[in-house]
């Protein structure tokens, strides 16, 4: 296919790029408690890249596809393109990466659906009445990337993951609850995910009313995930910062967060399921430090936009769906600080702990101002944990929170396979509630 696509551009285009990934992806559904749905879907997309007179064109299909039609429409969109202001690389020397599990391919539904059960009878041991959705998946995928100036890439990467939320419904009162876990590598041990949402459930027994002020908040690591990350990573995008939306522009060098903070992008870390040995442009892949110890050390470039910012890419173009590359992160990694989250605790004489906010992500990402219903959070008095909020709304901007932090937690766990993080305890926000 690579081959044939690659013969038929020549003469109708200086340079070409083609991209192809096959995947194959098998969820097996539970609601309610219940099995619900088994699925499996297999899904091959080719994607062709070309330069014609100074700008790019650009065509993708579903299946092997029509060569000569997938050609045609490549060239019919080069005038209304972007500027060719890159090369396609000739590189062929990519670190080793491992993201591939020869297992995974081999499990069989019958065991996904054993998991699934065993993970809701664990976690209703403890709440009987408590309802779970859970969602058990195994995915493989080959990608093939090959362009004209001998450029040529080629990896398979493997994915299981376990996610559960469950629903605890009391008269009007709903709770809800709960975690996943995600790898390239195949897993059985529910243990950890289950006493996670376990632990959930425990402290959300009681319920306890907090106050409409400012109050310190532990963001927990799905809180950070959550609330802090995405508009921060949108930040440190190339094409936001060229474009002007980033409100990190013309700060790289500058200390703009707490001098406890030191963040990191990495696509080389293994069976991560954002690794791989290079991006989807051929650009090997790296470890890029984004903010070291409070300064803004880099952001994230894919070829184009490097070229447009006279930068070198860092190997962070990103393939999704239809569209052609766009700087994106890996694996981001909040390095871990000093402190317990027990020492954490006992330093609070009011305040909140925030697990998930629903909404967060609906705020003005580019400023980075969030707003939200408190998910799952509990509040803390005199340094312990007496109850879980009800009709509690937090809010405040983002690099305002991460410009002054009281702790960074001496542990850090993974949240939805692409986030390494630890607590993070902020010394105020807004807190409002109805009660």
């Amino acid at each position: 296919m690579m081959e044939r696509v690659l013969d038929a551009i020549k003469g109708k285009a200086e340079q070409a790029e083609i991209f192809e990934v096959s995947t194959q992806i098998v969820p097996v559904h539970f609601e309610a408690n219940r099995l619900k749905q088994i699925q499996s879907k297999e899904i091959t997309s080719v994607a062709l890249r070309i330069f014609k007179d100074g700008r790019v064109g650009f065509a993708f299909g579903r299946g092997v596809g029509d060569v000569e039609t997938l050609t045609l429409m490549a060239v019919e969109t080069a005038p209304f393109g972007p500027s060719a202001n890159f090369e396609f690389p000739s590189s062929n020397d990519y670190p080793d990466v491992a993201v591939f599990d020869s297992e995974i391919p081999m499990i069989t539904m019958e065991q996904m659906v054993e998991l699934g059960k065993q993970l809701i009878a664990k976690v209703r041991e403890h709440t009987p009445e408590l309802l779970c959705d859970v969602e058990v998946t195994k995915g493989v995928s080959s990608v093939h990337l090959v362009n004209s100036q001998g450029g040529e890439a080629r990896w398979d990467k493997s994915l299981f993951s376990i996610n559960l939320e469950g629903v605890l419904m009391k008269g009007t009162d709903m709770l809800f609850v709960g975690d996943s876990d995600s790898s390239c590598r195949f897993f059985t041990d529910i243990d950890i995910l289950a006493n996670r949402i376990i632990t959930q459930l425990e402290l959300a027994k009681s319920k306890a009313a907090t106050s409409t002020k400012q109050l310190p908040i532990i963001f927990t690591p799905r809180g950070v995930a959550s609330v802090l990350l995405a508009p921060l990573m949108l930040a440190f995008s190339g094409k936001a910062v060229l474009e002007g939306t980033s409100w990190l522009k013309g700060k790289l060098g500058e200390r703009v967060f707490d001098s406890k903070l030191t963040i990191r992008d990495d696509a080389t870390l293994p069976y991560r399921p954002g690794s791989c040995p290079c991006d989807g442009e051929g650009i090997p892949s790296q470890r890029i430090p984004l903010i070291a110890k409070g300064e803004v050390a880099n952001f994230l470039y894919d070829l184009q936009t490097a070229a447009l910012s006279a930068k070198k890419s860092t190997g962070s173009g990103r393939r999704s769906g239809d569209r052609p590359p766009a700087p994106n992160i890996s694996s981001v990694v909040i390095e871990v600080g000093e402190d317990r989250f027990e020492d954490m605790l006992k330093d609070m004489k009011e305040g909140l702990i925030v697990e998930q906010l629903m909404g967060a992500e609906q705020g003005n990402l580019l400023s980075g101002d969030f707003s939200g219903n408190v998910l799952l959070g509990y509040k803390v008095a005199n340094g312990n944990i007496v109850g879980r909020v009800k009709d509690t709304m937090v809010s405040g901007n983002v690099y305002q929170v991460l410009k002054e932090i009281i702790g960074v937690g001496n542990e850090a766990r993974w949240v939805d396979g692409i986030f390494l993080v630890p607590h993070l305890y902020c010394p105020r926000l807004s807190v409002v509630t109805r009660t």
